[in-house]
Parts: structure tokens; C-alpha cells; sequence
């Protein structure tokens, strides 16, 4: 069994970002740590270049049950058997962060989105406590004007077969760096499988509103007894969607909380490529040996 392992699905527009959360998976990771990605089969050639011992390159073909194809140019995949709704390609991409997981055999496993990069060294310790794996949560940071929290609340429980609705306001565990036990998410599977009568995967991909994290978050809190909270300044995040200038982006940066071992400004903010640089280096200067930070 391996320490630590991460998981990603990508794809060609983030490229570049993955190439920078992968060079800080290389960086700040044990050598035994190996970098799960997921791609399109048609994406595959573009990745094929990080193939190798501390990288694994999946393929939604490995993972999706032989009879579902993508619709061309329409950004889903239709499964015959249930062809509405069709699998869009944000929850196939939840999907398969589950999927992949329960098939390592790691300690605990990072997911993190491509436009995550890593500032400082991360070993298992960190996200083991008392033998339990911790979890995000943010305590009551889910309301009633937050009507997607709300409704993947909704559908977890359905999932899970748990009554509901539950009251608010509710835990957030959305995290765009989240960790998860491989044994936890077998048992999800299990549950999600027990619960609907179906296989998990056609359960979870039946709604067009499902968040990967919460169904997990909810398991372990609501099923299995809740985990070990992790510092919700795991990742110094940025999730607006307005780009930044690379003086924005320092100053961004410069916020870096302490315990931050990840930083990401969000993909859909079109940030350009010397901003987010920026904002790398200087998290670099501030972790380093001479950094403001310890």
C-alpha cells in the first residue's frame, strides 16, 4: 500500500495547468506518491508525455461501462439503456474522482482540480488523525441562498438512503483540494448500490445535479460518524471569476495562509498564464527556506 496517491481529472484547455499541479505533485510529494489523471480517450496523446512510475494516465473508457459513448461536439456521454438524462461531462469527471479512488490502494488520496498547484511538502500525516482520514467541512457553510448546495444535499441523501430534507444550514464540503480514504469510498459505493438497487455508478450519474464531495461528506458524517475535520485553509483559493493581473495575483498570494499546503486560482476567472506564474513564485518565496511564513 502506497502513503499517498492524487487523483485529477483534466483535459486539453487545462493543459497547462495541469502541467504546473503535476510539476508540484513531483515537487512537494514522497517518491512513492503517483499522480492519477483522467482524461478523454481523445485527449490521451496530449497527457501521454506524463506517463510514467509517479504518473497514471486513465481513460473515461476504463471507467465507464462499454456501452455509453460521447455525443460528438455536444460535451456529454448517452447511455442506450437510460439516454435521459445524459451524463454530462462535469459529472462524469465526479464520476470518475470516485471511481479511481476505490480502485487504490493508498492510505489517503488527494483530489485535486487541475488549476490546484501544491506550495508546500504533504505527506499523509497531515490528513491522518486518530487513525481516521480527515475531511473538509465548513460548519454551516451551506444556506438557503445557495440553491446547488442545497440540491446536491438533496440528492446525497437519496443516494444514500437517508431521510431528508435536512434542516439548515448544512456543512459545505466542496474543496477544490479534498481528501478521501480508498476504503471510505468503497463503502460509499456500497451504500450508494444498497440504497438505490442499482450499481453506483448509473445511480450517481442519473442526476444532472450531484456533487461528488457531498455525497461523501454526508456519508461519513451521517453513516459512518463523523471524521476529523480538516483546516478549511487547506488550499488558498480563489473561486471569482474575474481574471487577475499578475500585481493581483502576487497580492493573492501574499495572503498564503500557514497551514496552506495548496493554492488555485480558479480556471474560469481566465487569469493568463503570467498571473498564475506570478502567483506560483511568490508562494514559492513565501514557503521557502527565507519565506515570511513557517
Amino acid at each position: 500500500m502506497s502513503a499517498l496517491a492524487v487523483v485529477t481529472p483534466t483535459y486539453a484547455p487545462d493543459a497547462e495547468l495541469f502541467a504546473d499541479l503535476h510539476r508540484s505533485v513531483l515537487e512537494h510529494t514522497s517518491d512513492d506518491t503517483v499522480h492519477h489523471m483522467v482524461v478523454a480517450d481523445s485527449d490521451r496523446r496530449l497527457f501521454a508525455r506524463y506517463a510514467g512510475p509517479r504518473c497514471r494516465i486513465w481513460t473515461y473508457s476504463e471507467i465507464l461501462p462499454h456501452r455509453v459513448f460521447k455525443a460528438p461536439l455536444a460535451g456529454v456521454w448517452i447511455d442506450p439503456r437510460r439516454p435521459w438524462p445524459p451524463l454530462r461531462g462535469w459529472v462524469a469527471q465526479q464520476a470518475a474522482k470516485v471511481a479511481v479512488t476505490a480502485r487504490l490502494d493508498a492510505k489517503v488520496v488527494l483530489v485535486a482540480d487541475s488549476d490546484v498547484v501544491l506550495v508546500r511538502e504533504v505527506t499523509p500525516d497531515l490528513f491522518i488523525q486518530d487513525g481516521q482520514v480527515r475531511m473538509f467541512r465548513l460548519d454551516d457553510g451551506v444556506h438557503e441562498g445557495m440553491a446547488d448546495h442545497v440540491t446536491w444535499h438533496r440528492v446525497a441523501r437519496e443516494l444514500l438512503g437517508l431521510p431528508g430534507p435536512a434542516p439548515l444550514p448544512l456543512p459545505d464540503y466542496v474543496s477544490s483540494l479534498a481528501c478521501w480514504d480508498p476504503a471510505v469510498v468503497r463503502e460509499m459505493q456500497r451504500r450508494i448500490t444498497g440504497a438505490t438497487g442499482r450499481d453506483w455508478l448509473p445511480a450517481f450519474t442519473s442526476h444532472l445535479q450531484v456533487s461528488e464531495f457531498i455525497v461523501y461528506g454526508v456519508f461519513v458524517d451521517e453513516v459512518l460518524g463523523a471524521a476529523p475535520a480538516l483546516s478549511t485553509a487547506i488550499c488558498h483559493s480563489r473561486w471569482d471569476r474575474t481574471p487577475l493581473d499578475p500585481a493581483g495575483a502576487v497580492a493573492f498570494a501574499d495572503l498564503l495562509p500557514p497551514d496552506a499546503v495548496g493554492m488555485m486560482i480558479s480556471a474560469k476567472s481566465g487569469t493568463p498564464m503570467a498571473a498564475r506564474l506570478a502567483a506560483i513564485r511568490r508562494c514559492s518565496q513565501i514557503t521557502g527556506p527565507d519565506g515570511s511564513h513557517p
